[in-house]
């Protein structure tokens, strides 16, 4: 191996490392300050053997080099080796990818937060009319209205809840892509915008945040809208506030990967908090099996972590196992039974039900409950290899 050819890399000073990565891909790494050295002097043209002995010159320690660049050639930041291209799967193609960063810029600015938060304050002083209750939802006496209302809302605000991430990103040069995931037992819509990292922690908290803050914009316009109508057109707006405003506490449910959790994420200054929290958790799981006579040769994971990160880990593991606890607890003991119930129920209608209103409510709920967890299933199986990749560290 004597000359190595890299692809257009950028990078980022974070403490006493260094985050580099390819925004095409959204892969990325934390490098040492020797790692950049050496990914600097590769970047220049010279051969491992060369960046070797400069390090060593600079350093006076022995470098891997060679070993460096076959870890550069996981990470797909490798172009060339010898003159030889290296066959790579070409970047995937991102969402909206007509959108450039110059037509987004202006969500960068200080000045969208500031007008979100007056906004925000402006509904709360006036006081609208929206009781947050139940009986807001239900704002007509027809329930299929009530269900076309709530379908309607509900998706176009995750439409744009998505799209604030992506949009926001892209402003920063993230290229973004939107596609379905699974958290746990929910099926959901996500945006990968790995690469974000490398852009600076402003504009990264803001891109985190987009979304939340687009949700909450739109409940103040309506609520705000709702305060100045009567009749009809108030209940609907109200219903349309308290639609905004339903999927926010998801968000509290940091062991989901929820946009708050890589706002944590990025305070705590972690580089995977989950991924981390989650080999803690089994390593703390195989130590109390060893305990119960099975014998088990490991290492704590965290111990190769920074004392901060170490700390944030280990009690994040805590809301990790408790949270996914409780979540696949009401599952299997509300959610699913009451699934069952409904689409047996339903099967059993759709055969013998006394009408052909009664067996199209039937068939519609199997369509319906079956299609859904159908499509759950899909999702889950072809997205377990495309979940956003987390930073690394090369030791």
């Amino acid at each position: 191996m004597n000359r190595v050819r890299l692809h257009a890399l950028d990078s980022r000073p974070d403490g006493d490392e260094w985050i580099v990565g390819r925004r095409a891909t959204g892969r990325f790494v934390a490098l040492p300050e020797v790692g950049k050295q050496a990914l600097d002097l590769l970047g220049q043209g010279l051969a491992p053997a060369e960046v070797g002995e400069r390090l060593r010159a600079r350093t006076g320690d022995d470098v891997d080099v060679p070993d460096f660049v076959e870890a550069l050639l996981g990470l797909g930041f490798v172009a060339e080796v010898d003159g030889r291209v290296i066959d790579q799967e070409p970047p995937p193609t991102p969402t909206l990818a007509w959108i450039r960063p110059r037509h987004v810029r202006w969500l960068l600015s200080p000045a969208v937060p500031v007008a979100v938060v007056l906004l925000i304050a402006v509904t709360l002083l006036t006081r609208p009319p929206v009781p947050l209750d139940h009986r807001t939802l239900l704002w007509s006496a027809h329930g299929s209205a009530v269900i076309a209302l709530g379908a309607a809302v509900g998706w176009g605000l995750l439409l744009l809840h998505e799209c604030a991430h992506l949009l926001t990103a892209r402003a920063t040069g993230v290229a973004g892509r939107m596609r379905l995931g699974t958290r746990l037992q929910f099926l959901v819509m996500q945006t990968d915008i790995s690469g974000i990292e490398l852009a600076p922690r402003r504009h990264r908290l803001t891109a985190y945040l987009a979304g939340i803050a687009t949700n909450l914009t739109a409940a103040s316009l309506a609520a705000l809208a709702a305060g100045v109508t009567t009749g009809t057109p108030r209940r609907v707006l109200a219903a349309v506030t308290l639609l905004a405003l339903l999927p926010l506490p998801f968000q509290l449910m940091v062991f989901m990967r929820t946009d708050l959790y890589f706002v944590l994420q990025d305070l705590t200054r972690c580089r995977d908090l989950f991924g981390d929290g989650a080999a803690y958790t089994k390593y703390r799981a195989r130590r109390l099996l060893r305990r119960r006579g099975r014998r088990t040769d490991d290492r704590d994971p965290s111990l190769g972590l920074p004392a901060h990160e170490r700390r944030a880990v280990r009690v994040y593991s805590v809301v990790l196992v408790v949270g996914t606890a409780l979540c696949l607890a009401f599952f299997a003991t509300v959610a699913l039974p009451a699934d069952l119930t409904l689409f047996a129920r339903a099967v059993v209608k759709s055969g013998t039900g006394q009408s052909a209103g009664d067996r199209l409510d039937g068939i519609a709920v199997v369509v319906t409950l079956g299609g859904l967890h159908a499509l759950w299933l899909r999702t889950w199986w072809r997205s377990r290899g495309l979940r956003r990749r987390p930073c690394r560290r090369w030791r």
